[in-house]
């Protein structure tokens, strides 16, 4: 294997703004609230900055607002769209510029502003196709993997009903001591049983909302950031999978387990030396645009054997106290929203914080190590990728 990227890169600050509906603002105004939060994180100006990675999917077509909003003068800006990944491949791009000695100091941002386009899902044209294959909605999408997942493993729909319902009220609690998530509000079991159905069997609590929000990662070498702060946080491995929409056109895909989840995690924690993931991460923020997919993504990273995944849930192994591997402490996409070029630099977000002891309320006892997984396309066709975080 080549030289990998554990411990070649540092972060330095972070930011990250509230997510919700901010009718209040725009897209460079939420830039300007992620970065500056970063650059007084981190002890900078601006002027520090020599390229940066901007990930947007719908809000921005240029990497030209992130200039405006933080007086980034004539240096190199990317741009980076890659589904629902995007936040976290605009970070990786711009470690991996770190790593190879490019550049000393870059910023990584990413923003969506959802709620402006008047549109109740995700917003974004697909690219023209044969029509053999037809746009089906994201929770019909999903709503056909829980079904699969529910028949594979031979689960009764009250049973697996319940499951789904569980990692809803986790995501709930964990969201409600959270002052920059969306939803914070705490649900029982009942409410997510007897929510409304959007795509049968996922009702409103399975799915998560639509909101607007931005986050920034400002990044360095180690021997760097030894002079800014003792408590930086280490780059351990990033993995990224992409589909060749395996799933759509071959017969023998299960819709049980996601592809690319395997093989970006493989990937990172190739690189970050991860043996037993269950035994070695201690906290993760997973892609839970729907409760079946946290539940599905807990066998795809090796946190549960397969088909097991319900009874771990039942046991309470994804609860931020009484788990031994917390799952979403933040709330994740269910209390956050998913404003697409955003999403993965708020995982890192968390994790940055929980790992310097300072995620207040949502602190962990044992946050040594971190993963962020952002999954972004559909059962059978999903962009992935992977990233750990330790000291």
């Amino acid at each position: 294997m080549m030289e990998g990227i554990k411990d070649r890169v540092a972060i330095v600050g972070m930011g990250c703004t509230r997510f919700g509906e901010r009718w209040d603002v725009d897209g460079i105004d939420l830039l300007v609230e992620a970065c500056y939060e970063a650059y007084e994180d981190a002890g900078i100006e601006p002027k520090d900055i020599q390229a940066a990675w901007f990930g947007t999917v719908g809000s921005f077509s240029t990497g030209q607002p992130l200039a405006t909003a933080t007086k980034l003068n004539y240096i190199p800006i990317t741009r980076v769209e890659n589904a629902c990944a995007t936040a976290t491949d605009a970070f990786r791009n711009a470690a991996y510029a770190v790593a190879a000695g490019i550049y000393d100091i870059v910023l990584a941002a990413g923003v969506e502003k959802l709620k402006d386009t008047g549109f109740t899902g995700l917003s974004g044209a697909a690219a023209a196709g044969s029509n053999v294959d037809p746009p089906v909605p994201p929770p019909s999408q999903f709503a056909l993997a829980a079904t699969r997942y529910f028949h594979h493993y031979g689960i009764p729909y009250e049973e697996g009903k319940k499951t789904l319902a569980q990692i809803a009220v986790k995501n709930h609690q964990n969201g409600a001591l959270n002052p920059k998530a969306h939803l914070r509000r705490e649900i029982t079991i009942e409410d997510a049983l007897k929510a409304p159905m959007i795509a049968w069997p996922l009702g409103l609590f399975d799915c998560c909302g639509v909101s607007d929000g931005g986050a920034a990662a400002i990044i360095t070498r180690p021997e760097i950031a030894k002079s800014m702060r003792s408590d930086y946080v280490l780059v351990k491995g990033i993995g990224l999978a992409v589909s060749g929409m395996q799933g759509i056109l071959q017969d023998d895909y299960d819709f049980v387990h996601f592809p690319e989840s395997v093989n970006a995690a493989r990937q990172a924690y190739a690189e970050a030396g991860i043996k037993d993931p269950r035994q070695e991460i201690d906290l993760a923020e997973v892609h839970d645009c729907f409760t079946i997919t946290e539940l599905i993504i807990y066998e795809d990273l090796g946190f549960s054997a397969r088909g097991k995944a319900p009874e771990d849930v039942a046991a309470g192994s994804f609860t931020l106290r009484e788990g031994d591997l917390p799952v979403n402490p933040d709330g994740g996409l269910k209390c956050f929203g998913h404003p697409i070029g955003a999403s993965g630099l708020r995982m890192i977000y968390e994790v940055y914080k929980q790992i310097q002891g300072k995620a207040g309320e949502r602190q962990l006892k044992k946050a040594d190590i971190g993963l962020t997984h952002n999954l972004g396309g559909r059962p059978g066709s999903f962009t992935c990728s992977v990233a750990i975080f330790g000291r």
